[in-house]
């Protein structure tokens, strides 16, 4: 859901912007194919990165995290 002026996270952009490695072998690869579900599942279980290294990226590039107050129930 996105907030009226501002633009969400897009997939995998911090991946592409600090030019991962991981990431850079998954866009060589046909999205779907063997190869590219094998690549990914390394950056689902073993992300060369961390949340630290992630969450002030974010920061540095302007995003907010934000959550309703009262979770809807």
């Amino acid at each position: 859901m996105s907030i009226k002026g501002y633009i969400d996270y897009k997939r995998r952009e911090y991946c592409k912007d600090t030019k991962c490695p991981v990431q850079l072998e998954l866009d060589a690869q046909q999205e779907g194919s063997e190869a590219y579900q094998k690549i990914r599942g390394r950056c689902q279980t073993a992300c060369i990165r961390t949340t630290y290294e992630f969450h002030h990226w974010l920061i540095n590039k302007g995003y907010l995290i934000v959550r309703p107050e009262k979770p809807a129930s």
